[in-house]
């Protein structure tokens, strides 16, 4: 059977911002010819004259956060504690993630029409369920469509795309979504909406409203995905592993949409 696999994942990469400046990530990259002396200090006397063409190899050394690229959020980012069965206990983390979460059937919600800023509702979410034709099963991964995707490479990025709320989240998870996921910067409205409407109400319940659904019932969140306007309302399948960090608020991830055909 033919398959078809569509690249969901931003590089990671220093010429591209993504994240506030305070969060960006750095690679430094050295080449060939530089690392020589690497090499030599396994092998002592060999020198660049002893190498093919007097070459090393070539080797990166990255500073970033779990949270930079194309990643997923574990529910021990949103609060340290999840509610599981009407049972309260610690959150999992990134490493802690049943892997038959991440290869499943993905529905794609386009939310492209909303204002930056807007904060999604339960009732958006079932429209758009209703639109596309799609119902909902557990296990469903979800993906939202947002005007941030189309901003990918623009300074303005993180402030782009709506966001999704306390009651669109929870409206997923009681449904048996376990996953879900954003080209936006955050699964939240970006914080400079947020902030603006925080000034005026001082209403607790408006910060990171989505993520802290997490408390309330357990699901991963992926962020800073692309390429989403490629991919059909459904019949796609998603991978989505994290990489395994202990103890980890999140892991990077290669979301790949696969189609058979």
């Amino acid at each position: 059977m033919a398959r078809k696999l569509v690249d969901l994942s931003i590089p990671i990469t220093n010429d591209i911002v993504s994240d506030p400046e305070v969060m960006r990530p750095q690679v430094t990259y050295s080449r060939h010819k530089e690392t020589v002396g690497q090499i030599a200090s396994f092998f002592p006397g060999l020198t660049a004259e002893d190498l093919p063409d007097g070459e090393g190899w070539a080797v990166e050394q990255v500073r970033l956060s779990t949270h930079n690229g194309t990643h997923m959020d574990a529910p021990w980012h949103f609060h340290s504690t999840t509610d599981q069965a009407g049972t309260s206990r610690a959150a999992p983390t990134i490493d802690e993630g049943p892997l038959e979460y991440f290869l499943q059937p993905g529905v794609k919600l386009d939310f492209r029409h909303f204002e930056d800023g807007y904060v999604a509702t339960a009732a958006d979410v079932e429209a758009e369920l209703k639109r596309i034709g799609h119902e909902l099963q557990p296990l469903d991964i979800v993906l939202v469509n947002t005007a941030a995707g189309a901003a990918y490479g623009d300074p303005n990025y993180i402030h782009k795309g709506c966001g999704m709320g306390e009651e669109a989240t929870l409206y997923l998870t009681e449904r048996g979504v376990k996953v879900v996921g954003t080209d936006a910067w955050s699964w939240d409205a970006p914080f400079s909406h947020t902030a603006k409407k925080w000034a005026e109400t001082h209403d607790p319940k408006i910060i990171w409203e989505g993520h802290k659904a997490g408390r309330l019932r357990e699901y991963y969140q992926i962020e800073k995905l692309t390429n989403l306007e490629a991919l059909p309302a459904d019949g796609f399948t998603l991978s989505c592993f994290p990489v395994k960090i202990a103890g980890a608020s999140a892991g990077w991830i290669r979301a790949v949409a696969i189609f058979d055909s």
